[in-house]
């Protein structure tokens, strides 16, 4: 072989080793969820801004139908064929998949400096001793308006209960709007639209909550039956035949305009702005008197943890690491306006009606959905037995006193600090 032969060889063989390297370096990770609304979302704006600041990992998002989710992802685990990367529902169901050695431990993550005692609490064991998720984004509850009934009408955003409830008589006496938008047929939203979004005024957010779950609080007690006696009196002001109205019943109501006021979830935000014709605002549950302190439910919604089988644990410890930062919190909470940033870093949001939701955090005080945490693991299931109870209630088949104690019965016969 000539001298310039050889020099060919080796340059090609050097070439050779270069781009196989560089093959071996560059690694998929896939990502299992069950939002299969956000695809494209991920596909065209977070995958991408990741991609380009870490060359040589490459990410696929991979999700399941939401109903189908839980078994899905539990036959890929058990299989060993699941992602890399799970995302997280809230509490129970995540933990059971940490407890069973699915998901690791994430505690040393630097970026879970990033987040609050409230906004971990939904992906840790309940000592607190391990976090096992990243926090993604949370949903805060409140009501939805429409502005132009509002401007009509001549009426004020409400900030206390009296004027909630003046607002409620002068829609209802005007008589061109149903004053509030929500039904009783699927029964969660009465405890979640209702007994959980104004309840964490009277029980005082996480006071209350953590001294239920000590049992220093019985349901029973007066800042646990106040809300029901709320809900009692919403009842004058719902549509007719609301016993009937569904959940898609009352977007509609809202979204065609034939209703002044939706008790909401933030979720909401993205389908209203394609729906309604007019200029909507929102306003958080009204205190009691002016002057208290305001509470919001502000809830955690959805993490993304580490498959404990992944074959590139360290590529997806990057990527964790990313999801924890103040560029993914911005990217994400504007992508999907409606789900909020739980990480500690302030996100300019991009759409008007979710900076109104999220701005409440400068001046209330945050917690989650009561009956979440721990509450619900027996049976009776707290959680379900609210959606009865608040539906009863409202329907004015049974007193708030009468509901309380039966949630108070249900609690304590299964649950030991309650007994």
């Amino acid at each position: 072989m000539t001298r310039s032969g050889r020099i060919g060889l080796m340059l090609a063989t050097t070439w050779l080793g270069t781009a196989l390297a560089a093959g071996a370096q560059e690694v998929t990770l896939s990502i299992e969820s069950w939002r299969n609304d956000d695809l494209t979302i991920w596909q065209d704006q977070i995958i991408p801004a990741f991609e380009a600041g870490h060359p040589g990992i490459k990410v696929a998002f991979t999700p399941s139908a939401p109903a189908e989710y839980n078994a899905v992802l539990n036959s890929k685990l058990d299989a060993g064929s699941a992602g890399d990367l799970v995302t997280c529902r809230p509490f129970d169901a995540s933990l059971a998949l940490y407890q069973g050695g699915k998901l690791a431990d994430l505690s040393d993550l630097a970026s879970m400096a990033n987040f609050s005692d409230v906004a971990k609490s939904a992906w840790q064991t309940d000592d607190g001793a391990a976090t096992f998720c990243v926090p993604m984004a949370s949903v805060i509850h409140g009501f939805i308006y429409n502005k132009d009934a509002f401007a009509e009408l001549g009426l004020e955003v409400p900030a206390t209960e009296a004027e909630f409830f003046a607002v409620l008589d002068a829609i209802k006496a005007e008589g061109s709007y149903v004053p509030l938008a929500m039904g009783t047929n699927d029964q969660w939203e009465a405890a979640t639209m209702g007994y959980n979004n104004i309840g964490p005024n009277y029980w005082k957010g996480e006071d209350g909550r953590l001294a239920l779950i000590r049992g220093e609080q019985k349901l029973t007690d007066e800042p646990w039956v106040a809300p029901f006696r709320q809900l009692a009196r919403w009842k004058d002001y719902l549509g007719d035949g609301f016993e009937a109205q569904t959940y898609p019943d009352s977007q509609n109501l809202f979204t065609l305009g034939r209703a002044a006021i939706y008790p909401a979830g933030s979720w909401e935000i993205s389908g209203f702005n394609s729906l309604v014709d007019f200029e909507m605002g929102a306003f958080p549950p009204p205190v009691a008197a002016a002057g208290d302190e305001c509470h919001i439910s502000d809830h955690t919604d959805i993490a993304i943890g580490l498959n404990a089988a992944s074959k590139h644990p360290e590529e997806a410890k990057q990527f964790l690491e990313w999801v924890g930062s103040a560029e993914f919190a911005a990217l994400y909470a504007n992508a999907l306006p409606g789900f909020f940033s739980l990480n500690s870093a302030p996100v300019a949001m991009a759409d008007p009606l979710a900076e109104e939701f999220v701005s409440w955090r400068d001046t209330c005080k945050s917690t989650i959905r009561s009956t979440y945490q721990i509450l619900s693991r027996g049976t009776p299931n707290l959680e379900n037995e609210t959606w009865n109870a608040s539906v009863s209630v409202i329907k004015g088949a049974e007193t708030p006193e009468a509901a309380a104690a039966r949630l108070q019965a249900g609690l304590a016969s299964w649950y030991a600090p309650q007994k």
